[in-house]
């Protein structure tokens, strides 16, 4: 009975003690240990204030991947060289690293050559015209000869046939002789005066023959100069002749010699200015071509071997300097002489396909598929994963939640030194963080159990985040 009484006593003591407690101040809070998670929340304001960037797994083969270093260069077509024909003054029209089209205008030469060239071609067609007229004058000349000569044929056949009617009737009836001497004299002198018009029609044709040599070695002399006048402007003998009529031909009109681009590209060396004055072959200036470019890389003697034309290769520059997935395909081709000195040969890929960070100059890699043959593994980029303490790690996008990352412990294969086989832990499709990497294994080490969230400022804290 005492000791109900005594129950009952510390219950109600109970209540008045619970009634007699400040409302205001709160019971205190246990907050519940939060299951291990190997997960860090990061949204996308993260994202962005830690330079957080992810690359897609791939299939490759790693292991029968070779990778050389080597440049780009130009292709030995890509670079056009524009001199100056003759000596003269030059007006540079274009500017360094001024992009050009096909048939733009480079500069103009000012010489005293092509003058000279001028004077030429004025004295090679006034000949020409000076001999065409000759020879269409002697060709009336030519045909009176010849009416003349027909005529004083026609004469002596007249006056043979008279002589011998004169013979025969003085045959038959007598007499007749004085007429018959007359008509012999006059018989003599038409034969005379026929053999004359014969051998001034025989100079005549020769003249003719004369002139119309003269006039095809005129021409022929026109049109070999002409054609070296067209050398020097860059057109065709066609272009310089062809003009309105009663108008002067252009190879009359051009006071300067304008040189234009034979193919598209950028004005990249441009060592005269204008107003200085070059010699005949001198360099103005260079047009190249950025498109046609290839990869030349050097290769170990020891790895021919494994190479041989035509192999699949593929064009990476350095990882950090472009997205690491990016790269020009090609094919393989051999130098033809290698350096004995060095225990190198050179290896070539003209890529398929152009890109902007392709050009002359750029360092990078040539990934050469020694066998196409064999199974592609699952692989990232060996900048991906890093060394926390004794384990190497890396960070895989969640594909349920892509704001959210998972910490893998590496279970690594081959590696090439870009890229490296992973046994486990991915799949196809899959997205792995590549940068800012760093900055969530410092967050991460010592904790990958733990779990934790970034805020918006950068800040790691372990953990779920309040709310969430």
């Amino acid at each position: 009975m005492k000791l109900r009484t005594c129950a009952f006593a510390l219950l109600g003591l109970g209540f008045v003690a619970a009634a007699c407690r400040d409302e205001s101040s709160p019971l205190p809070h246990v907050e519940q240990e939060t299951q291990p998670t190997n997960r860090i929340d990061v949204p996308e304001i993260v994202r962005r204030n830690l330079g957080i960037a992810f690359v897609t797994v791939e299939r490759r083969r790693v292991g029968q991947t070779l990778r050389v270093p080597g440049h780009f260069e130009l292709l030995p077509s890509a670079r056009h060289e524009h001199r100056v024909p003759v000596a003269g003054r030059v007006e540079v029209l274009v500017q360094p690293l001024q992009a050009v089209a096909t048939g733009d205008l480079l500069f103009r030469i000012d010489s005293p050559t092509w003058r000279q060239v001028q004077r030429e071609l004025g004295e090679l067609s006034a000949s020409m015209r000076a001999t065409e007229a000759r020879f269409a004058s002697m060709q009336p000349l030519v045909a009176a000869h010849r009416v003349h000569e027909e005529s004083l044929k026609e004469a002596v056949a007249v006056i043979e046939a008279r002589v011998a009617s004169l013979r025969a009737t003085q045959a038959s009836v007598g007499g007749q002789a004085e007429e018959l001497a007359t008509a012999q004299i006059q018989l003599a002198q038409t034969r005379a005066d026929l053999a004359e018009a014969a051998e001034k029609e025989a100079g005549t044709t020769a003249l003719v023959a004369e002139l119309q040599a003269n006039l095809q070695a005129s021409r022929d002399r026109f049109d070999l100069a002409l054609a070296a006048a067209a050398t020097l402007v860059s057109t065709t003998p066609a272009q310089l002749t062809a003009a309105p009529a009663n108008a002067l031909p252009p190879w009359r009109t051009i006071t300067a010699i304008e040189v234009r681009a034979t193919a598209a590209g950028i004005a990249d060396k441009l060592p005269v200015a204008t107003g200085v004055w070059v010699e005949t072959g001198e360099l103005v200036l260079t047009v190249s071509d950025l498109g046609q470019v290839r990869f030349r890389a050097r290769g170990l003697q020891s790895d021919l071997p494994r190479l041989r034309e035509g192999l699949r290769a593929r064009i990476v520059l350095p990882q950090g300097q472009t997205e690491v997935t990016q790269g020009l395909d090609g094919r393989l081709a051999l130098g033809v002489e290698a350096d004995p000195a060095q225990r190198t040969i050179d290896l070539f890929v003209q890529p398929s396909a152009n890109a902007p960070w392709a050009r002359p100059g750029v360092a990078g890699f040539l990934e050469i598929e020694l066998r196409d043959d064999s199974p592609a593994e699952l692989a990232i980029p060996s900048s991906a994963v890093l060394q926390d303490g004794l384990e190497k790690v890396f960070f895989r996008r969640d594909p349920a939640d892509p704001d959210t990352v998972i910490r893998v412990a590496a279970d690594l294969g081959v590696d090439d030194g870009r890229w490296v086989e992973v046994k486990s832990g991915i799949k196809d499709g899959d997205q792995v963080v590549l940068g800012g990497a760093y900055e969530l294994m410092l967050a991460s080490s010592g904790s990958a159990a733990k779990g934790g969230h970034f805020h918006s400022d950068g800040t790691f804290h372990a953990g779920e985040e309040k709310g969430k």
